[in-house]
């Protein structure tokens, strides 16, 4: 494959520029959208923006390389050094207590608390599929509304595809307005009066219904839906208005992958769904890659000279470190190879990378070399032919 030249992603122009508010960084799982998210965060607040970086991270790594002892799902001040410019906050999503939320913004306080207290409700707030990734959108969507950060930041949920979020409001919103709970809910709503009146056919239907879920989980439906018709209008506007925020100027979406085929497949996927759902994306992330420090040493001289030294059997602590230098230039040249091929496939997407390192971070001082090797538009992913 002939070198192809990939346009750097210029990251501080990104963070820089007033009129990004909203970042969001998307991946599959495991390739470090969480510490992106937070060393994107850090290195803005440290160039003067006043940043809210909200995770879905259970692990709770985000507090720990912040400096906090844990993170819930209010926005806590971090602690920055003197010469920072502006601010930094971070949370971690709640999404049971996020839903509830919704409810309490849009039902009086009786059928806020009759909602909440029904045991359907508990377990659709709390295990749901897709209710997390809907919840990730409505905290992003209240954020915004409040107007207190002028940039957002969001590590997005750890989904099987990491753009679950996209499509998590029309799915829940299909469950919850769909023919299967209308159909349970109708005995609520007519104190059955509609059922007797079509017949004992549908009562047969309703019988053998409550006889797989079980007669009080049928009750617990019944009662939900009677009880959230009057939020459902409000639940779903919200999502629409979200939604549109994430399409519209000022956002700015992340793609985050690891130099692996598997990982670069699914951020080919992600660049493809962004564009067709008219999302603007910014750049892509290219994790965890690898550098000889020796670049003008072959991988093949390395091995040559190992096996020399190993056949004299003079020095072997020199012949070990030409083996490990002859291994990273070979695992660089792949990954080189991978990184072409993306490229190829998407010229227009700029590209930064980020060297692998041999500890985790777990404070602001990761966490801010995380930052810099992000901005470093000269790194070697921006030129293919290097």
């Amino acid at each position: 494959m002939a070198d192809a030249r990939t346009p750097p992603f210029d990251v501080d122009a990104l963070l820089d520029d007033p009129a990004t508010r909203i970042v969001v960084c998307c991946g599959s799982g495991g390739v470090g959208k969480t510490t992106t998210a937070a060393a994107l965060g850090l290195r803005a607040a440290e160039r003067g923006r006043h940043t809210v970086v909200i995770t879905v991270d259970p692990a709770r790594r985000l507090a720990q390389s912040l400096g906090l002892t844990e993170l819930d799902n209010t926005p806590r001040p971090v602690p920055l050094e003197a010469t920072a410019k502006g601010s930094l906050h971070a949370m971690m999503l709640d999404m049971k207590r996020t839903f509830d939320e919704i409810v309490e913004a849009h039902a009086d306080p009786e059928r806020a608390a009759q909602i909440l207290a029904n045991p359907f409700y508990q377990s659709l707030s709390s295990s749901f599929s897709g209710t997390q990734e809907y919840m990730a959108m409505e905290k992003l969507g209240q954020l915004r509304r409040r107007d207190e950060w002028d940039l957002i930041i969001v590590d997005t949920p750890p989904s099987r595809s990491a753009l679950d979020f996209l499509d998590a409001p029309k799915r829940l919103g299909r469950f919850l307005d769909g023919r299967l709970i209308k159909f349970l809910g109708a005995p609520a709503k007519t104190g059955g009066r509609a059922f007797r009146l079509l017949g004992a056919g549908l009562g047969m239907v309703t019988g053998v219904i409550g006889k797989v879920l079980g007669a009080q989980l049928l009750k617990d439906v019944q009662t939900f839906v009677t009880a959230f018709d009057a939020v459902f209008g409000g639940f779903q506007e919200r999502a629409d208005q979200t939604y549109r925020l994430l399409q519209a100027p000022g956002t700015a979406f992340i793609v985050v992958a690891i130099p692996e085929s598997d990982a670069l497949r699914e951020a080919s996927y992600f660049v493809e769904r962004l564009a067709a759902e008219r999302m603007p994306l910014a750049g892509m992330v290219l994790n965890r890659t690898h550098r000889s420090s020796v670049p003008l040493l072959s991988a093949e001289q390395s091995e040559a000279a190992a096996q020399s030294l190993e056949r004299s059997g003079d020095n072997p602590l020199a012949a070990a470190a030409l083996r490990l230098h002859t291994e990273r230039v070979r695992l660089q040249a792949r990954e080189s190879q991978m990184r072409q091929r993306f490229s190829a496939a998407h010229p227009a997407i700029g590209l930064t990378e980020v060297p692998a390192r041999p500890e985790d971070i777990h404070d602001l001082a990761g966490l801010r070399q995380i930052g810099e090797s992000l901005a470093d538009t000269a790194a070697p992913g921006c030129d293919q032919g290097a």
